[in-house]
């Protein structure tokens, strides 16, 4: 089961408001297992002299095992975060894509979802236990750092990239 919502509000409170029917969604979710994605997006107060607007993008995704399976994994994306400082919500100019990450037996997987990048805008860096993946096209600025597990190597790295959808192939150091 997939359900995907997309909602265009005025500020956070328009997040706020679809709350009790996405406890509802969570409920019957954990029941069935499966995934929840939501996101939105809002114009951004604020501004430098002689920029062009940048607009504040958020989202999640719930992923849960069915069958009363524990597996459960909230991912937030975009390009809004809570300033640790002062609390407040900050609109930064990269923003955060959805990733998976599949932990395979020989190899790990990473798929991310990165709309409008083409494969020769992908940088990635891989050190000690992060890989760092991002791009930028345009006024499209995408980054993300991915906790890796020991033994991931750069050798044998590969890259690919269909239609903003980026998978990231990365050979793992046998045992």
């Amino acid at each position: 089961m997939a359900d995907e919502e997309k909602h265009e509000h005025k500020g956070v409170s328009g997040f706020l408001s679809g709350f009790t029917e996405l406890l509802e969604k969570l409920e019957k979710l954990a029941e069935t297992g499966g995934e929840i994605s939501r996101t939105g997006s809002f114009p951004a107060p604020q501004r430098t002299q002689g920029t062009k607007p940048t607009q504040g993008v958020y989202g999640f995704s719930v992923k849960m095992g069915g069958l009363g399976g524990k597996d459960f994994k909230v991912e937030p994306f975009g390009n809004v975060r809570r300033d640790r400082a002062t609390g407040r919500s900050v609109v930064e100019e990269a923003r955060e894509p959805l990733v998976d990450v599949f932990d395979e037996d020989e190899r790990l997987l990473i798929v991310a979802e990165m709309p409008g990048i083409e494969p020769e805008d992908v940088h990635i860096d891989l050190s000690d236990h992060t890989l760092t993946l991002s791009a930028q096209r345009a006024d499209r600025r995408y980054r993300k750092s991915i906790e890796v597990p020991e033994g991931t190597r750069r050798e044998g790295l590969s890259v690919s990239c269909r239609n903003g959808i980026i998978e990231i192939s990365a050979a793992k150091q046998r045992a």
